[in-house]
């Protein structure tokens, strides 16, 4: 009996102490806190390990894809420039850098990222979208309504869930003259989400010019 017990005390000592050890060794993983919103901690992450390794692209990418999301704008250019500067043919590092532009309102620096990135990244690259739609907000700032009618097209068909880019999409085509177009934009950002203000109200806007 006092041998079963010595036997069992000693399998649960072996258990708590592989786990103990396997805690120690697991590395902490950056992009896991970044898709679960954990910003601050994924760039903590990030930080630690560029200390290790200063030229990991890795970490760089998604320290500055947290610090974006984190709105940390001017971090994230001046992290991502670094990184750009040691590999200037990352696609994912000039993704990054004209994010960080955009939201600094850097639009044509901005713009020429993204020009570039479109012309390197695959049809279905994750960021695709989101890159066409930022372009396509450049656009309507430029009060270049087609570019941004082709470019929001282009982010809607990546991405066709976004009601907000629906609702953008009609504004675009609204500004350049093609109400009938923008009512049907309109209409499947409302059908995504009948809430959309926005929407509702540049159709009502369109319906009365093709009257």
């Amino acid at each position: 009996m006092a041998k079963n017990k010595l036997a069992l005390l000693t399998c649960v000592f072996f258990a708590l102490a592989t786990n103990v050890l396997f805690a120690q060794t697991v590395k902490p993983d950056a992009l896991k806190s970044y898709n679960n919103g954990n910003y601050k901690e994924a760039i903590e992450i990030c930080e630690q390990e560029l200390k290790v390794n200063p030229s990991n692209m890795d970490s760089y990418t998604v320290l500055c894809w947290a610090l974006v999301a984190n709105k940390q704008y001017h971090e994230a250019e001046q992290r991502a420039t670094e990184a750009y500067n040691l590999k200037s043919n990352d696609e994912r590092l000039i993704e990054v850098l004209g994010e960080s532009k955009y939201f600094l309102d850097k639009n044509d620096e901005a713009l020429t990222l993204f020009q570039r990135y479109v012309s390197k990244a695959s049809e279905n690259a994750a960021r695709l979208g989101r890159v066409y739609y930022y372009m396509g907000e450049i656009y309507i700032k430029q009060a270049r309504y087609e570019h941004a009618d082709i470019a929001i097209t282009t982010a809607v068909k990546n991405e066709p869930l976004r009601d907000f880019w629906w609702t953008r999409l009609g504004y675009a085509r609204e500004m350049g003259g093609h109400y009938t177009e923008a009512v049907s934009a309109y209409d499947k950002a409302l059908s995504l989400n009948s809430l959309q203000y926005d929407a509702t109200r540049g159709k009502v806007r369109c319906q009365a010019k093709i009257r």
